[in-house]
């Protein structure tokens, strides 16, 4: 607790609370992603769909793909050489610096101190994956999207983690934008 008050952090229950979250996000998505590596494997070069939805109509499917890149397979064309330093070493970067902002700073309301640890957690999640899984990350869940966004009218394949970052960083947008906008009222009051 000394080396945590000499960088200016603190912790204490309201900031060491939401790491519960981190922690239910990381077992869940480690455990999901380990059966799906587990017991259906895939066939080499197809995507293998083993749940469509009940109305089969393709809006829902898990499905088994490795993501060797970042969200949306963005840097899948960044050589070897690169990839461990731009898809392990920075997130862990970003994410030790997330996190001390997090336990320095008064600024966050409750729900935003939930919002960073869901995204902390599905993080971590991830940084697990690039680390232990050399094929990359295991994803699965596979929806129906707004067919004029994405050519294949499919929004790019998720897991659990992906939910986690996507809807903590979401959640955290929206609510400091609209803090920020009772800060600036009450300081014009």
């Amino acid at each position: 607790m000394k080396f945590v008050k000499k960088l200016g952090m603190q912790f204490d229950k309201e900031r060491g609370l939401p790491f519960l979250l981190s922690g239910i996000v990381i077992i869940i998505d480690q455990i999901t992603k380990a059966i799906i590596a587990t017991k259906w494997p895939i066939p080499e070069g197809h995507r293998y769909v083993f749940i469509t939805d009940v109305f089969n109509n393709g809006f829902f499917q898990i499905i088994h793909v490795r993501n060797p890149a970042i969200a949306f397979s963005l840097g899948s064309g960044i050589p070897d050489s690169i990839k461990p330093i731009t898809f392990i070493v920075l997130p862990i970067l970003v994410l030790c610096l997330l996190l001390w902002y997090y336990l320095s700073s008064n600024d966050f309301t409750r729900l935003q101190r939930w919002a960073v640890a869901g995204i902390l957690g599905g993080g971590i999640g991830n940084i697990i994956d690039r680390i232990f899984r050399p094929d990359g990350v295991v994803d699965f869940i596979d929806v129906r999207f707004f067919d004029f966004i994405f050519a294949s009218g499919r929004w790019p394949t998720f897991n659990v983690a992906d939910s986690s970052v996507v809807v903590c960083c979401l959640l955290l947008f929206v609510t400091i934008i609209f803090s920020g906008n009772n800060t600036k009222k009450e300081k014009a009051k």
